[in-house]
C-alpha cells in the first residue's frame, strides 16, 4: 500500500508531462523542472510558515509564556500578518550603499538554500533531481552561502554589517571543513556520492528489528552529532548566531536591511535549516525508510518527514536552552575539537568496514572513537578557564 501511495505522485508528474506528447524534448525537459520547482517551494515555503509559528509556540512553552495567539485559531495565522507586514514595509536602502550588490545579496542566499533542496530524496521515487554526485552539488551550490553575505556585509556599506559578514564567514569557513569531512565517511562506505544510493544502502533491519541505519553505529553516531553541530553553525542558529550578537554589532550582514529583503534573509535561513536537517536524515537516520518493519504500511515521505520535524525540534530546542558563545569560544571548538574527530569517523568507519561490518567491527570502531573523545578531551582541559569567579563590589 506505501508503494502504491507513493507511485502516485509519480503518475500525477507524469500526468501533467502527458499534455506535452508530441512537443521537442527541451520542452517536456523544462516542464518537468519547473513542476519539480514549484513542489518544492510549494511544500517548504508552506513548511517555513509553519514553523516559524511552532518555533515561537514552542519556545513559548518552554519559557512559560502565551506566544503568538492573536491572529487565527490558536495563532497560526500569524505567518500570515508577518508576510502582509513585510510586504508593506518601506524598502530602506543606504544613499552609499552599492545598490545592486545590496540588492542581489538576499536573492542569492534564497536561491542558494532552495537549489540545495533539489538532490534530496523525499520519498520512494521522490527525488526531484536525480545527479550522480547530488552530496557533491549540495555542498557546491551551498558554499555559495559566503559569497551572498559578504555580499550583503559589504553592500551595506557599513561598518557594523562589514564586521558581522567577516564574522559569519570565518564561522562558516571552520565549520565547513568537520561538516564535509563528516560526510565523507558515509560516502566511503556506500562508495557513491548520489544521495539515492545512499539511502538504498540503509535498507533492512538487522535480526529483523534494529534499522541499519549509519546512526546505529558508532562512527555513523559520532558523525551525526558532528554534522548536526556543524549544521547548526552554518544555519547561524543559537548558540553559534554569533553574527547577528545584537548587543555588539546590531544585526551582523542585515543591520542595512528592511522590508521584505530582510524577511527573504530569514526565508533563506530556515530553508537553509530544513536542508542541512534533511540531508542528515538521508545521510544517517534512513532517509525515508521506516524504523521498524511493521510500520513500512505508512508512506515512505511521511517518515522522511516526521524525521525531519524530529531534527527541527531539536534545533528549536536548543535555541530555548542555551546561551550565545563567544566567537572564540566557537573557533577553538571548530579546530581543536570537531576537526579531528571528523578526521576520527573516517578511520572509524574504514575499522568497522575492514573487521566485517558485524559486530566485531561495531566495537572496535566504538573504541577508536572513545580513545580520541578521551585524548582530546584530557587535551583540551578548560577547566582552568572557566574557574569560579570572584565578584567584587564597591561598598
Amino acid at each position: 500500500m506505501s508503494k502504491s501511495i507513493d507511485q502516485a505522485f509519480v503518475h500525477a508528474k507524469q500526468w501533467l508531462l502527458s499534455w506535452l506528447t508530441g512537443s521537442p524534448g527541451w520542452v517536456v525537459q523544462v516542464a518537468s523542472i519547473l513542476i519539480n520547482i514549484f513542489m518544492l517551494l510549494a511544500v517548504f515555503l508552506t513548511l517555513f510558515a509553519l514553523i516559524s509559528v511552532l518555533e515561537r509556540k514552542i519556545l513559548a512553552r518552554m519559557q512559560n509564556r502565551y506566544g503568538p495567539n492573536r491572529v487565527g485559531p490558536f495563532g497560526l495565522f500569524q505567518p500570515i500578518a508577518d508576510g502582509i507586514k513585510m510586504l508593506i514595509k518601506e524598502d530602506i536602502v543606504p544613499a552609499r550603499a552599492d545598490k545592486i550588490v545590496h540588492f542581489l545579496a538576499p536573492v542569492l542566499i534564497a536561491a542558494v538554500a532552495i537549489l540545495t533542496l533539489g538532490v534530496i530524496p523525499y520519498g520512494r521515487n521522490m527525488t526531484p533531481f536525480t545527479i550522480d554526485g547530488g552530496i557533491l552539488f549540495f555542498f557546491a551550490v551551498g558554499s555559495a552561502t559566503e559569497l551572498a553575505v559578504f555580499m550583503a556585509g559589504w553592500g551595506s556599506n557599513n561598518k557594523f554589517s562589514m564586521l558581522g559578514a567577516m564574522r559569519a564567514i570565518a564561522q562558516m569557513f571552520s565549520y565547513e571543513l568537520p561538516l564535509i569531512i563528516s560526510v565523507l565517511p558515509v560516502v566511503m562506505v556506500v562508495g557513491s556520492l548520489t544521495p539515492d544510493r545512499i539511502v538504498a544502502a540503509q535498507a533492512g533491519y538487522t535480526y529483523g528489528l534494529v534499522p541499519r541505519w549509519f546512526a546505529f553505529t558508532p562512527w555513523g553516531a559520532a558523525a551525526f552529532i558532528l554534522f548536526s553541530v556543524s549544521g547548526l553553525v552554518e544555519s547561524n542558529r543559537t548558540p553559534f548566531d554569533v553574527p547577528e550578537g545584537e548587543s555588539e554589532i546590531v544585526a551582523g550582514h542585515m543591520t542595512e536591511y528592511s522590508g521584505f529583503k530582510y524577511a527573504t534573509f530569514f526565508m533563506a535561513e530556515y530553508i537553509g535549516m530544513f536542508a542541512v536537517s534533511g540531508l542528515a536524515t538521508t545521510l544517517f537516520l534512513g532517509g525515508w525508510h521506516a524504523p521498524a518493519r511493521i510500520l513500512e504500511i505508512i508512506p515512505s515521505y511521511v517518515w522522511f518527514f516526521v524525521k525531519l520535524g524530529a531534527l527541527l525540534f531539536v534545533y528549536i530546542w536548543v535555541r530555548g536552552t542555551l546561551p550565545r558563545t563567544r566567537i572564540d569560544q566557537m573557533m577553538n571548538f571548530a579546530w581543536k575539537f570537531m576537526l579531528p574527530m571528523a578526521f576520527t569517523c573516517i578511520v572509524a568507519a574504514a575499522v568497522w568496514h575492514y573487521a566485517g561490518r558485524g559486530l566485531r567491527g561495531w566495537l572496535w570502531s566504538l573504541v577508536v572513537i572513545a580513545v580520541v573523545y578521551t585524548a582530546l578531551s584530557i587535551l583540551l582541559d578548560t577547566k582552568r578557564k572557566f574557574a569560579p569567579r570572584v565578584y567584587r563590589f564597591a561598598e
